[in-house]
This record gives structure tokens, C-alpha cells and sequence, in this order.
């Protein structure tokens, strides 16, 4: 009985090969692009896509976002600082059809592209920038590369610098120029503050002169300040016109002994 079948098994098992390989499932993140001896003829999918073997071929696109490391590059900053840079590149596919056609692997020339850009736009600033100004640098690079893979069909949705590597000499002499810059600031500061007390000190005694007032209570306010300790020794602060009055009389008598 079964020997009645064995003719009909080879062509059964052909067709269902051939179901096989005609019949592709795709789902919703991915697109088939088909050709039809060699000329694009569209991009189907998701769902079921029926390919005839031997005349259609499908290449599969994944349209999911994708996350691309990019390896650490040694850059040279414009102040001659080398240093090395790695970052992470988000990107996705948006036309399934130039991917396909118009870059061999999209994946490889992204990567190659992403690192050449990094040390391109890298070079162009200071170090102070580069550790300082990551956003404004994770733009520009998103930018040129977005701008660069849009005939690929590719959107470069982010770029993110993720380190800044320096060697130990640089850090130490970063260390230096840090202390020294806070040293310059505490001078500065402290310089303002004298300057400020002098200001106010000049404010001061020229109120008091205007007021005897004033200047006798001041004389008042240090007698008692000085008597609070155990001090054995009293000042008595005498007003200045005293003073001046007892110098121009020694001036008058030196001036009488003289002639």
C-alpha cells in the first residue's frame, strides 16, 4: 500500500518546500524589500508576503531603533589636548528602499561615519568645551550625521558623548590650573572686601567730622570697650581740636626760639 504513495511523496515534498519559501511572515517593526529579477519592485509588509522562489527576492529591515556604541576615539582638541571620546548614536531606519539600494550595510557606513563626525567636530573645540558644553556638542554631531545619512533612508534621532578620557598628567596640571584659579578668586575677594570696609571707613569719618557729636560718642563707645578687659593701662582719648591747638602753640614757641 504505502509503495502506492512513494510517487506522489517527491512532488508533495516539493511543494511545500517551495509554500515555504514563497510565504513570509513579517512583524509590524519590519519591512521586506522585494526584487523581481534583480529590479526593486517594492516594499511589502508587515503581515504575510507572498514571494515567488527563484524570480523574487526579499532582503528583510528591521525599523526599530537602534543603539549604536561607538568606539572610543583619540581626538586632538584645538588647544592640543589629546583626549579620548566615546559616545552612543540612536538611530533608525525610515525608508526601507534606500537602505537597501543605496548603501551596501547601512550599520557598518553609520558606525564609520559616526566615528570620523565624533573626531571632526571634536577637534574643532577646547577642552574646556568639551567637558563643559556636551549638549551643545551632542548637537552638532546629531545634526551632521542626520544630515549626512538622510539619501540612506537613516534618521539619527540622538547622540549622547559619554566620556572624556585624559591622561594622569593632564589631570594633575587641570588640578594645578583649578587651584590656582580658586586661589586667584579668593584674592579677588578678598581684595573687594578691603576695598569696601575702606569705603565705608572714609564714609564714616567724614560724618563723624561734620558732628563733634558723633566723635565724642566714638571716643565714648572705645573707653568703654577697653575697660572691659584687665587692662592696667587707661586711655583717655582727648579731642582733636585739643591736639591741634597744643601743636600750633609748640610750632609758635619753636618759631619765638628760632628768631
Amino acid at each position: 500500500m504505502l509503495s502506492e504513495f512513494i510517487p506522489y511523496l517527491a512532488p508533495a515534498g516539493l511543494l511545500l518546500a517551495l509554500l515555504a519559501a514563497a510565504i513570509k511572515i513579517l512583524p509590524e517593526y519590519e519591512r521586506g524589500v522585494v526584487f523581481f529579477l534583480g529590479r526593486f519592485q517594492g516594499v511589502k509588509g508587515p503581515g504575510l508576503v507572498i514571494i515567488i522562489p527563484g524570480l523574487q527576492m526579499m532582503r528583510r529591515v528591521d525599523l526599530r531603533v537602534i543603539t549604536l556604541d561607538v568606539p572610543s576615539q583619540d581626538v586632538i582638541s584645538r588647544d592640543n589636548v589629546t583626549v579620548s571620546v566615546n559616545a552612543v548614536l540612536y538611530y533608525r531606519v525610515v525608508d526601507a528602499e534606500r537602505a537597501i539600494i543605496r548603501v551596501e550595510n547601512y550599520h557598518g557606513a553609520t558606525t564609520q561615519l559616526a566615528q570620523t563626525t565624533l573626531r571632526s567636530v571634536l577637534g574643532k573645540h577646547d577642552l574646556d568645551e568639551m567637558l563643559s558644553e556636551r549638549d551643545k556638542l551632542n548637537a552638532d554631531i546629531q545634526e551632521i550625521l542626520d544630515a549626512q545619512t538622510e539619501d540612506w533612508g537613516i534618521k539619527v534621532s540622538n547622540v549622547e558623548i559619554k566620556h572624556v578620557d585624559l591622561n594622569e598628567s593632564m589631570i594633575r596640571a587641570i588640578a594645578q590650573q583649578a587651584e590656582a584659579e580658586r586661589a586667584r578668586r579668593a584674592k579677588i575677594i578678598h581684595a573687594e572686601g578691603e576695598l569696601q570696609a575702606s569705603e565705608k571707613l572714609v564714609e564714616a569719618a567724614r560724618i563723624m567730622s561734620q558732628n563733634t557729636g558723633a566723635m565724642q560718642l566714638r571716643y565714648l563707645s572705645t573707653l568703654s570697650d577697653m575697660s572691659t578687659g584687665n587692662a592696667s593701662t587707661i586711655v583717655f582719648p582727648l579731642p582733636m581740636d585739643i591736639m591741634s591747638h597744643f601743636i600750633q602753640g609748640g610750632n609758635a614757641e619753636k618759631t619765638k626760639q628760632a628768631s
